[in-house]
């Protein structure tokens, strides 16, 4: 296994760096008014040695469990693998002049590159966000396959950044600015405006540039982030509370996530008051009391700035941060989301427990389900007795994340919503281009699900494994499923996981290497309830424990060695599942996979009327299915394994029959 990467812990100049610029700033005017500030200094490289600055002797709340890093998780081969590979192909093959061009001609620095099309081009506002996710991507790919050659090019790229944020003054913008588009859209946001979400851009670079800084050690991308910081601070200072929270109508991505995270990472109290000038009372407050008002409003815009809750509650220890996050996660995932786990249609929010209502050929925004993962993930780390947030994170995972990839793409490329209404089919986003027969292209898409997709599939190993902080009582908790080892240095151990989920039943733990006492811990999935399975656990063939109840976790307690081995089966059966506005339109789920028909090129105008008793198993194909729909035979498999052909997930299904009742007979009757 590679070494982990190291990266340097931020210098005293570094943490101090925020505060100092915010200080010395004056309340920044339009940029139309403004004199160019004088150059900024060149950055200064990362101190190793230093030690960050902390704010207070205060205990900041700490998770339950910490996740592993990434360099110490390793897929197998599986569905997972061949995702990340197809999209770690195209991390290595984007032309990055390509998309520095509009950053280096925004200040002033030469291009002749080609500019990218689709929400990369030089006259699109968002241009600009797949650099951010680009960043986060080489990040991860580096970290998870520990191979130089990511983190070579997010060197070229930074240094790139980095380049054209020292030339901001020279071009009449105030030092840290770094965008793909001029300061004066932030004035147009500030009077009250709506452009097309420039903060959420930043958010995009802001976040890339963390990730290379924690995953790949580069201490570049660490100073030109906190000159960013910097801007962002001495920009919103001057606003009223009542002004900010008008550019907060405008969508702004997770700005409160990423300087929340910064402050986590350098103690500098800086950041997290900039951190919580993002708060967003509109969405807030409602949460705070409990109350769900998410109809109309958009889906992404809302989760994401939700995903920076839970480590604002870190930083502060504010409770009501927690509460909201996990509010608004309980409020989606119980009454606004889909069988798959995805949510919104037309990228909205509608009217709890609608859902039979609401289906279309544009529901389940990839991106929603991107962030809602994050947020479960987190909420998950400090509260790990609710099993619920990996039910469905697994869930999602499977039905909506892995199926958004088209397999046959070499570079990955991922859809933007997942339809769900009868006969849709995967397809690109409309008005944006695609490689012929897929779902997104090389250079003429780069839609926001174009850059989470970037994201999503280089950081499947992040959530599989878990562990206790320290050593005192060590435990590891294997959340998913997925063929993999984990390295855990801390005991010297190593876990290998073969799995044939999810196509068979059963997960095998493997001790590969070293020996050490610790608690296994294996979660028993939610949805074994609806399918009426006893979970099994063997440790060294011999059944061990009693009951393994849904929703819960098997957990093993002993010195373990190499060439131990533990099995944990999960029985299934196929569960048919009522839409809550109308329990004869359903879904059809086999475990943790959502079963979909496969129509072929064939339209449909609407459900398919579906009987579930006729529902069979197709013979030597563990997750095929057969039943009668509309009165003649349809083939059903796992939704992720569909594309290319027009599907159908939920159907009609007949009322089953009233039970007789009693007849009344009258003997006057009978003698007419």
């Amino acid at each position: 296994m590679p070494a982990p990467h190291s990266r340097p812990a931020p210098s005293r100049r570094q943490v101090l760096f925020t505060a100092s610029a915010a200080a010395a700033a004056t309340a920044i005017p339009t940029a139309s008014a403004a004199a160019a500030p004088s150059a900024p200094v060149a950055p200064t490289p990362a101190t190793p040695a230093a030690t960050p600055l902390r704010t207070t002797g205060a205990r900041r709340p700490r998770p339950a469990l910490d996740a592993f890093p990434l360099p110490a998780v390793r897929l197998l081969d599986s569905p997972f693998l061949a995702n990340m590979r197809r999209t770690c192909a195209y991390l290595l093959f984007v032309d990055l002049d390509r998309l520095l061009h509009t950053f280096r001609l925004n200040v002033g620095l030469p291009s002749s590159a080609e500019p990218c099309g689709g929400w990369e081009a030089p006259d699109v506002q968002l241009r600009g966000h797949t650099t951010g996710h680009l960043l986060s991507a080489l990040a991860q790919a580096h970290a998870g396959t520990g191979e130089r050659a990511y983190a070579d090019r997010a060197r070229l790229l930074v240094s790139a950044l980095a380049e054209c944020q020292r030339a901001a003054p020279a071009a009449g913008f105030h030092r840290g600015y770094l965008s793909a588009f001029p300061e004066s859209v932030f004035d147009q946001l500030e009077a009250g405006g709506k452009p097309w979400a420039p903060y959420y851009t930043l958010h995009k670079i802001m976040a890339g540039l963390l990730d290379q800084y924690r995953l790949s050690g580069n201490g570049e991308a660490f100073e030109v982030l906190l000159e960013m910081a910097a801007w962002t601070e001495a920009r919103t200072a001057p606003l009223s509370r009542e002004r900010m929270q008008s550019v907060l109508k405008v969508e702004f991505g997770g700005m409160n996530d990423v300087l929340a995270r910064l402050h986590l990472e350098t103690g500098d109290p800086v950041h997290l008051r900039t951190a919580r000038r993002f708060d967003h009372d509109e969405l807030y407050t409602p949460l705070a009391a409990g109350r769900d008002e998410l109809a109309g409003r958009h889906a992404n815009t809302e989760i994401a700035k939700v995903v920076g809750a839970v480590p604002a509650y870190e930083a502060t220890g504010d409770r009501r941060y927690l509460d909201i996050a996990d509010t608004f996660w309980t409020t989606v995932v119980r009454h606004h989301s889909y069988a798959i786990g995805g949510n919104s249609d037309k990228e909205l929010f509608g009217p709890p427990d609608e859902i039979a209502g609401r289906l279309s050929e544009v529901t389940c925004e990839n991106c929603n389900s991107y962030n809602m993962l994050k947020l479960g993930r987190d909420l998950f780390r400090h509260d790990p007795e609710r099993t619920e947030y990996l039910d469905h994170y697994e869930w999602t995972l499977y039905n909506q994340m892995l199926a958004e990839q088209d397999p046959d793409s070499a570079h990955g490329f991922v859809t933007y919503y997942t339809g769900l209404w009868a006969g849709s089919r995967r397809e690109p986003k409309g008005g944006l281009g695609a490689a012929p027969g897929s779902y997104s292209g090389d250079y003429d898409n780069f839609s926001c699900d174009h850059g989470t997709g970037l994201e999503t599939h280089t950081k499947f190993a992040d959530t599989v494994y878990f562990r206790t902080p320290g050593t005192r009582r060590p435990a590891l908790h294997v959340n998913l499923f997925i063929p993999s080892e984990v390295h855990w240095d801390e005991l010297g151990v190593t876990l290998r996981q073969e799995t044939d989920m999810p196509t068979g039943d059963r997960t095998r733990l493997t001790v590969t290497r070293g020996a050490a006492r610790f608690s296994l811990r294996i979660r028993v999935p939610g949805w074994l309830a609806a399918s009426d399975g006893r979970a099994e656990l063997t440790v060294n063939g011999r059944r061990a424990g009693g009951r393994l109840e849904p929703g819960t976790w098997a957990t093993v307690t002993r010195h373990w060695r190499t060439g131990d081995r533990v099995e944990l089966v999960l029985p299934r059966a196929p569960v048919w599942r009522p839409a809550p506005d109308n329990p004869q339109v359903q879904a059809v789920s086999y475990g943790p996979l959502v079963l979909a028909g496969g129509y072929g090129d064939t339209p449909l105008a609407t459900l398919p009327a579906i009987r579930p008793d006729t529902l069979r198993r197709t013979p030597g194909e563990p997750t095929r299915f057969t039943a009668l729909a509309d009165g003649r035979p349809v083939p059903l498999r796992p939704f992720h394994e569909i594309h290319h052909q027009r599907y159908n997930v939920y159907w009609s299904v007949a009322p089953s029959p009233a039970p007789a009742g009693d007849v009344a007979r009258y003997p006057l009757d009978e003698g007419r």
